[in-house]
Formats: C-alpha cells, sequence, structure tokens
C-alpha cells in the first residue's frame, strides 16, 4: 500500500511502504502546528496589533498603517485605515507583498455611510508583508505610515501572522 504525504492530515506521519498493513507502523508525531488566534486588535494610535487566543495577547507585532493614519477611512484613496469590527475574509498564499489577509471592509455601515456622501468606500484593505520596493526597509518600515490604508508588518511577521489566522477571524482596529 502506497501512501502519499501530500494528502496526509493530522498527527499522525504517513509512511510510504508497499508492504502489507503489518508493515505500517505509523508513529505519533507532537503537534507542531502553531496555535490559531481568535481575535486581532489594531490599537493605530500605538501602532501594535496584538494577536489574541482565548482572550490572552499571544503576540504584539509594531505596525505601518495608512498615509494618512488618523480617522476612519471614509472613501477610496484616502488612505485612511478603517476603524471598526471586521473579520479576515481571504488569504491570499501570494500577492505583491507576500502572504496577505484580507479584511471585510467595508462592511454594511460603512458602505452606507460613502453612498451617503456619495463616494466610493474604497476595499481591498489587508494586513500584509513589505512592497518589493520597501523590503530593503526590513523592521524600519513602521518608522513611516506608508499604506494605502492596508496594516504592514514585516515579511516574516507576515509569515507568522498568517500561520495562526484563519478566515473568519475577528479584527478590532481602534483609533
Amino acid at each position: 500500500m502506497l501512501i502519499f504525504a501530500s494528502l496526509c492530515t493530522g498527527t499522525y506521519s504517513c509512511i510510504a511502504s508497499t508492504a502489507g498493513p503489518a508493515a505500517n507502523t505509523q508513529q505519533k508525531k507532537p503537534n507542531n502546528r502553531p496555535r490559531i488566534i481568535d481575535k486581532i486588535l489594531v490599537e493605530k494610535s500605538k501602532r501594535t496589533m496584538t494577536l489574541y487566543r482565548k482572550g490572552i495577547a499571544t503576540k504584539t507585532y509594531k505596525i505601518a498603517l495608512g498615509g494618512v493614519p488618523i480617522g476612519h477611512k471614509q472613501e477610496e484613496g484616502d488612505k485612511k485605515t478603517p476603524e471598526g469590527v471586521y473579520q479576515i475574509s481571504f488569504k491570499n498564499p501570494v500577492g505583491i507583498a507576500g502572504k496577505t489577509l484580507l479584511i471585510s471592509y467595508p462592511n454594511g455601515e460603512d458602505t452606507q455611510r460613502a453612498r451617503a456622501a456619495r463616494k466610493n468606500p474604497g476595499g481591498n484593505i489587508c494586513i500584509h508583508g513589505l512592497w518589493p520596493n520597501l523590503r530593503h526597509l526590513g523592521a524600519n518600515h513602521v518608522k513611516y505610515d506608508w499604506t494605502l490604508g492596508c496594516i504592514a508588518v514585516t515579511d516574516a511577521e507576515m509569515e507568522e501572522i498568517y500561520a495562526v489566522t484563519e478566515i473568519g477571524t475577528v479584527i478590532e482596529i481602534i483609533p
């Protein structure tokens, strides 16, 4: 019997064997999967993003925001990072800035507010790593608010965040 590792899930290793069931000696492996978080809190004034699991802060990151960080996003192109409660709505493993987590902005309230002002609320607000032309800055990227409204961390930090975040995770962005 041949078992392909790419088809395996769970905490057991896959054994590739052509022998019968008696030769199948699966060993239990320790669960090295990262612990999934259930909330992300972004504090714009502090330029921090904290990950939570079961109400306990697990890690805090320094972040860069949109180029006009004060205030709630009102319309496309205003370079503001939205404020409010959203969810992670999509995980993109290969974006221009590496791995990306799409935030469910605009929500219904954001859309209504923009329509009342006859404006487009914008969209595509993400947590992402560094743009290719900024990778040389590394952790120093946080000295500037340089995104178009997104939340930016280093590429290595984005790898960590992406691994522990699922679609549907709550993200709260406060002033």
